[in-house]
């Protein structure tokens, strides 16, 4: 995976993020907190292991977990 498609899938995944959470004002910060830390860490893995399912699928959990644990 070039740099370039690196950069635009992390983009895309950000803009997918920001999009999923706007509709989202009822949710109390913890359940936030899960959200942005899975969406924070699916682009972290997906970045650190080039585009990997597994790695993405891992950072997005633990991400969320941490998010979770944020208060």
């Amino acid at each position: 995976m070039t740099t370039t498609m690196k950069r635009l899938t992390a983009a895309v995944l950000a803009t997918t993020l920001i999009i999923a959470l706007s509709g989202c004002s009822n949710w109390s910060k913890r359940d936030r907190n899960t959200a942005i830390g899975a969406g924070a860490g699916a682009i972290g893995g997906s970045i650190l292991t080039n585009g990997s399912a597994l790695g993405t699928i891992g950072g997005a959990a633990v991400g969320g977990i941490i998010g979770h644990q944020v208060h």
